[in-house]
């Protein structure tokens, strides 16, 4: 299975970048995974490179892992399933979620450029569980 995962790894991963390239289009600013220990960048736009080239990224992906105890006290106490979180800053909108299986979760981000109107962050969502489906959970593991 190790073997099978290690196949996928490039594939899964291409096709979660697709899944938010398509809904953003040229708004996408970056993609990244993450999981307790590690983190991955997927996709950065060179603009935004440019802008968190003195960004202590590391610190970060340390607060977006909180996301891990905030779904679990939405779980707790919320009648709903907790899905997905969106934030607003001036010039974009970041947009993140935890992929699943069981117990393991491995987290998801990615921002888009502010643009009228909003986006549809629910769409974006149900995509990428259709993309998480076609994939072992681990095929997604930052590296």
């Amino acid at each position: 299975m190790g073997d099978e995962n290690a196949k996928r790894r490039p594939e899964a991963k291409c096709a979660l970048v697709r899944a938010f390239s398509t809904f953003g289009d040229d708004a996408l600013r970056d993609v990244w995974l993450f999981d307790q220990r590690t983190h991955e960048r997927l996709y950065l736009r060179d603009d935004v490179a440019e802008k968190i080239a003195d960004l202590d990224v590391p610190r970060f992906l340390d607060n977006e892992r909180y996301g891990y105890v905030t779904r679990d006290t939405y779980r707790d106490l919320y009648y709903a399933d907790y899905t997905y979180t969106v934030r607003g800053f001036g010039d974009f909108e970041q947009f993140r979620t935890f992929l699943s299986d069981g117990d393991r979760k491995i987290g998801a981000f990615a921002s888009f450029d502010r643009r009228p109107g909003g986006y549809d962050f629910g769409a974006l969502d149900d995509d990428i569980a259709d993309v998480v489906a076609e994939y072992p959970l681990e095929a997604f593991a930052p590296e």
